[in-house]
Protein backbone atom coordinates (compact mmCIF):
# COMPACT_ATOMS: atom_id res chain seq x y z
CA UNK A 1 0.00 0.00 0.00
CA UNK A 2 1.52 3.24 -0.77
CA UNK A 3 2.68 5.54 2.17
CA UNK A 4 0.05 8.36 1.18
CA UNK A 5 -2.76 5.91 1.35
CA UNK A 6 -1.58 4.64 4.49
CA UNK A 7 -1.79 7.85 6.11
CA UNK A 8 -4.89 8.77 4.76
CA UNK A 9 -6.35 5.38 6.05
CA UNK A 10 -4.14 5.13 9.47
CA UNK A 11 -3.64 8.81 9.96
CA UNK A 12 -3.78 8.38 13.65
CA UNK A 13 -1.14 6.40 14.26
CA UNK A 14 1.06 9.08 13.80
CA UNK A 15 -0.96 10.99 16.73
CA UNK A 16 1.20 11.04 20.16
CA UNK A 17 -1.86 11.20 21.60
CA UNK A 18 -2.91 7.75 20.19
CA UNK A 19 0.30 6.02 21.07
CA UNK A 20 0.14 7.33 24.42
CA UNK A 21 -3.68 6.55 24.50
CA UNK A 22 -2.51 2.67 23.65
CA UNK A 23 0.50 2.84 26.19
CA UNK A 24 -2.46 3.68 29.01
CA UNK A 25 -4.92 1.02 27.96
CA UNK A 26 -2.37 -1.79 28.31
CA UNK A 27 -0.97 -0.65 31.59
CA UNK A 28 -4.67 -0.42 32.74
CA UNK A 29 -5.52 -4.37 31.45
CA UNK A 30 -2.04 -5.31 33.12
CA UNK A 31 -2.87 -3.09 36.45
CA UNK A 32 -6.48 -4.62 36.55
CA UNK A 33 -5.41 -8.23 36.03
CA UNK A 34 -3.12 -8.25 38.54
CA UNK A 35 -5.07 -6.12 41.58
CA UNK A 36 -8.19 -6.58 41.29
CA UNK A 37 -9.47 -9.59 42.76
CA UNK A 38 -12.99 -11.59 44.18
CA UNK A 39 -11.73 -9.70 47.67
CA UNK A 40 -11.47 -5.53 46.25
CA UNK A 41 -14.08 -6.69 43.20
CA UNK A 42 -16.13 -9.39 43.68
CA UNK A 43 -18.44 -8.30 41.49
CA UNK A 44 -15.76 -7.41 38.92
CA UNK A 45 -17.67 -4.31 37.95
CA UNK A 46 -14.65 -1.79 38.77
CA UNK A 47 -12.44 -4.64 36.41
CA UNK A 48 -15.01 -3.94 33.49
CA UNK A 49 -15.24 -0.43 34.13
CA UNK A 50 -11.57 0.71 34.11
CA UNK A 51 -10.38 -1.74 30.93
CA UNK A 52 -13.84 -0.29 29.52
CA UNK A 53 -12.59 3.28 29.46
CA UNK A 54 -8.98 2.72 28.82
CA UNK A 55 -10.04 1.43 25.01
CA UNK A 56 -12.50 4.01 24.74
CA UNK A 57 -9.55 6.54 24.69
CA UNK A 58 -7.70 5.56 21.47
CA UNK A 59 -10.87 4.42 20.07
CA UNK A 60 -12.43 6.83 19.59
CA UNK A 61 -8.88 9.08 19.07
CA UNK A 62 -9.20 6.68 15.99
CA UNK A 63 -12.85 7.32 15.08
CA UNK A 64 -12.40 10.58 15.32
CA UNK A 65 -9.26 11.53 13.60
CA UNK A 66 -10.63 9.66 10.62
CA UNK A 67 -13.53 11.84 10.27
CA UNK A 68 -10.70 14.67 9.99
CA UNK A 69 -11.54 15.05 6.11
CA UNK A 70 -15.60 14.94 6.64
CA UNK A 71 -16.68 16.55 9.51
CA UNK A 72 -14.41 18.39 12.34
CA UNK A 73 -17.31 18.62 14.25
CA UNK A 74 -17.74 15.26 14.61
CA UNK A 75 -13.68 14.82 15.28
CA UNK A 76 -14.38 17.08 18.19
CA UNK A 77 -17.06 15.22 19.20
CA UNK A 78 -15.55 11.93 19.93
CA UNK A 79 -11.70 13.52 20.51
CA UNK A 80 -13.90 15.12 24.00
CA UNK A 81 -15.38 11.48 24.54
CA UNK A 82 -12.00 10.32 24.50
CA UNK A 83 -10.97 13.33 26.58
CA UNK A 84 -13.85 12.01 29.17
CA UNK A 85 -13.18 8.43 29.46
CA UNK A 86 -9.45 9.55 30.32
CA UNK A 87 -11.19 12.12 33.05
CA UNK A 88 -13.05 8.78 34.49
CA UNK A 89 -9.87 6.69 34.18
CA UNK A 90 -7.88 8.91 36.44
CA UNK A 91 -10.17 9.11 38.93
CA UNK A 92 -10.18 5.94 39.02
CA UNK A 93 -6.76 5.68 39.98
CA UNK A 94 -6.69 8.37 42.44
CA UNK A 95 -9.44 6.17 44.10
CA UNK A 96 -7.43 3.18 43.90
CA UNK A 97 -4.87 5.56 45.99
CA UNK A 98 -7.20 7.10 48.63
CA UNK A 99 -8.68 3.93 48.91
CA UNK A 100 -5.22 2.51 50.16
CA UNK A 101 -4.59 5.73 51.91
CA UNK A 102 -2.09 7.06 50.28
CA UNK A 103 -1.36 10.26 47.95
CA UNK A 104 -0.22 10.71 44.37
CA UNK A 105 3.16 12.34 43.48
CA UNK A 106 3.23 15.73 43.91
CA UNK A 107 3.78 17.74 40.60
CA UNK A 108 6.61 19.12 42.42
CA UNK A 109 7.73 15.98 43.65
CA UNK A 110 10.99 14.07 41.68
CA UNK A 111 8.85 10.82 40.89
CA UNK A 112 6.65 13.33 38.96
CA UNK A 113 9.55 15.00 37.00
CA UNK A 114 11.18 12.03 36.28
CA UNK A 115 8.16 10.66 34.36
CA UNK A 116 7.24 13.84 32.88
CA UNK A 117 10.39 13.84 31.42
CA UNK A 118 10.09 10.51 29.56
CA UNK A 119 9.21 11.78 25.49
CA UNK A 120 7.70 9.44 23.15
CA UNK A 121 10.15 9.06 19.80
CA UNK A 122 9.09 9.75 17.05
CA UNK A 123 6.87 7.18 14.79
CA UNK A 124 9.31 6.20 11.83
CA UNK A 125 7.34 3.20 10.25
CA UNK A 126 8.08 2.27 6.79
CA UNK A 127 5.28 0.28 4.37
CA UNK A 128 3.34 -2.02 7.11
CA UNK A 129 1.93 0.75 9.41
CA UNK A 130 -0.11 -1.59 11.90
CA UNK A 131 3.34 -4.06 12.33
CA UNK A 132 5.83 -0.99 12.78
CA UNK A 133 2.77 0.76 14.98
CA UNK A 134 2.70 -2.48 17.38
CA UNK A 135 6.52 -2.16 17.88
CA UNK A 136 6.81 1.80 17.94
CA UNK A 137 3.83 1.40 20.49
CA UNK A 138 5.21 -1.33 22.72
CA UNK A 139 9.04 0.55 22.88
CA UNK A 140 7.58 3.59 24.11
CA UNK A 141 4.95 1.69 26.62
CA UNK A 142 8.79 -0.14 28.21
CA UNK A 143 10.14 3.32 28.89
CA UNK A 144 7.73 3.54 31.54
CA UNK A 145 8.51 0.06 32.76
CA UNK A 146 10.74 1.55 36.33
CA UNK A 147 7.03 2.45 37.51
CA UNK A 148 4.45 0.29 35.87
CA UNK A 149 6.25 -2.66 36.03
CA UNK A 150 6.96 -2.52 39.39
CA UNK A 151 4.67 -4.84 41.73
CA UNK A 152 3.31 -2.38 43.20
CA UNK A 153 0.07 -1.27 42.65
CA UNK A 154 0.94 2.13 44.48
CA UNK A 155 4.02 3.21 42.04
CA UNK A 156 1.64 1.69 39.32
CA UNK A 157 -1.59 4.31 39.76
CA UNK A 158 0.96 6.81 40.83
CA UNK A 159 2.75 6.67 37.20
CA UNK A 160 -0.49 6.01 35.44
CA UNK A 161 -2.17 9.28 37.04
CA UNK A 162 0.27 11.54 35.92
CA UNK A 163 0.17 9.72 32.10
CA UNK A 164 -3.91 10.59 32.09
CA UNK A 165 -3.31 13.81 33.19
CA UNK A 166 -0.31 14.41 30.96
CA UNK A 167 -2.56 12.80 27.70
CA UNK A 168 -5.70 14.89 29.02
CA UNK A 169 -3.53 17.97 28.09
CA UNK A 170 -2.48 17.00 24.94
CA UNK A 171 -5.95 16.32 23.91
CA UNK A 172 -7.18 19.24 25.52
CA UNK A 173 -5.07 20.76 22.90
CA UNK A 174 -5.82 18.93 20.20
CA UNK A 175 -9.61 19.82 20.72
CA UNK A 176 -8.82 23.66 20.62
CA UNK A 177 -6.82 23.46 17.59
CA UNK A 178 -9.61 21.78 16.19
CA UNK A 179 -12.22 24.31 17.34
CA UNK A 180 -9.75 27.28 16.05
CA UNK A 181 -10.01 25.29 12.59
CA UNK A 182 -13.71 25.00 12.22
CA UNK A 183 -14.07 28.59 12.89
CA UNK A 184 -11.60 29.56 10.52
CA UNK A 185 -12.36 26.77 7.75
CA UNK A 186 -15.73 25.62 8.93
CA UNK A 187 -16.78 21.65 8.26
CA UNK A 188 -17.52 19.64 5.86
CA UNK A 189 -21.44 20.44 5.74
CA UNK A 190 -20.65 24.24 5.66
CA UNK A 191 -18.24 23.18 2.82
CA UNK A 192 -20.34 21.08 0.61
CA UNK A 193 -23.18 24.51 1.34
CA UNK A 194 -20.23 26.39 -0.42
CA UNK A 195 -19.92 24.01 -3.11
CA UNK A 196 -22.82 24.28 -3.76
CA UNK A 197 -23.73 27.67 -3.85
CA UNK A 198 -20.74 28.39 -5.72
CA UNK A 199 -22.16 25.98 -8.59
CA UNK A 200 -25.52 27.39 -8.25
CA UNK A 201 -23.91 31.37 -9.10
CA UNK A 202 -22.11 30.05 -11.71
CA UNK A 203 -25.07 28.12 -13.44
CA UNK A 204 -27.54 31.76 -12.89
CA UNK A 205 -24.80 33.83 -14.40
CA UNK A 206 -24.42 31.37 -17.33
CA UNK A 207 -28.42 31.44 -17.92
CA UNK A 208 -28.60 35.69 -17.80
CA UNK A 209 -30.17 35.55 -14.52
CA UNK A 210 -31.17 39.19 -13.24
CA UNK A 211 -28.75 40.57 -10.80
CA UNK A 212 -30.05 41.54 -7.10
CA UNK A 213 -31.99 44.55 -6.99
CA UNK A 214 -29.63 45.65 -3.65
CA UNK A 215 -26.35 44.79 -4.41
CA UNK A 216 -26.14 43.81 -7.98
CA UNK A 217 -25.03 40.18 -7.77
CA UNK A 218 -26.21 37.38 -9.94
CA UNK A 219 -29.59 36.08 -8.14
CA UNK A 220 -30.19 32.30 -8.17
CA UNK A 221 -33.23 30.46 -7.84
CA UNK A 222 -34.96 29.31 -4.81
CA UNK A 223 -38.10 27.95 -4.03
CA UNK A 224 -39.85 29.26 -0.82
CA UNK A 225 -40.61 26.61 1.61
CA UNK A 226 -43.34 28.28 3.46
CA UNK A 227 -46.01 31.58 3.33
CA UNK A 228 -48.35 32.18 0.75
CA UNK A 229 -45.70 31.78 -1.76
CA UNK A 230 -44.75 28.33 -0.81
CA UNK A 231 -43.79 25.77 -3.38
CA UNK A 232 -42.78 28.96 -5.62
CA UNK A 233 -39.86 29.68 -7.66
CA UNK A 234 -38.61 33.03 -7.07
CA UNK A 235 -34.98 34.84 -7.33
CA UNK A 236 -32.65 35.32 -4.56
CA UNK A 237 -29.32 37.39 -4.34
CA UNK A 238 -26.59 34.84 -3.88
CA UNK A 239 -25.06 37.03 -1.55
CA UNK A 240 -27.55 35.58 1.03
CA UNK A 241 -27.62 35.80 4.04
CA UNK A 242 -25.39 39.01 3.83
CA UNK A 243 -27.75 40.55 1.26
CA UNK A 244 -31.26 39.30 1.39
CA UNK A 245 -32.58 41.19 -2.10
CA UNK A 246 -35.24 39.30 -3.76
CA UNK A 247 -37.18 39.09 -7.27
CA UNK A 248 -40.51 38.21 -8.74
CA UNK A 249 -40.06 34.57 -11.04
CA UNK A 250 -42.04 36.26 -14.03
Amino acid sequence: MPKQMQIRNFGYFWLDAWVMANIIQLATQDFCKRYLNRSNDPCGRQYDQMTQAARSVPANIAEGNSRHSTSKETEMKLTDVARASLAELANDYLNWLLQNEQLPWSVKSEECRQVNAVLLDKPTYKDDVQYYSSIHILAQKHKFDAWLCSNDSITEARCLLILCNRLILILNNLINNLLESFREEGGFTEGLTAERLAYRTEQSIKADAPACPKCGKPMIRRVAKKGMNAGKEFWSCSGYPECNGTRKME
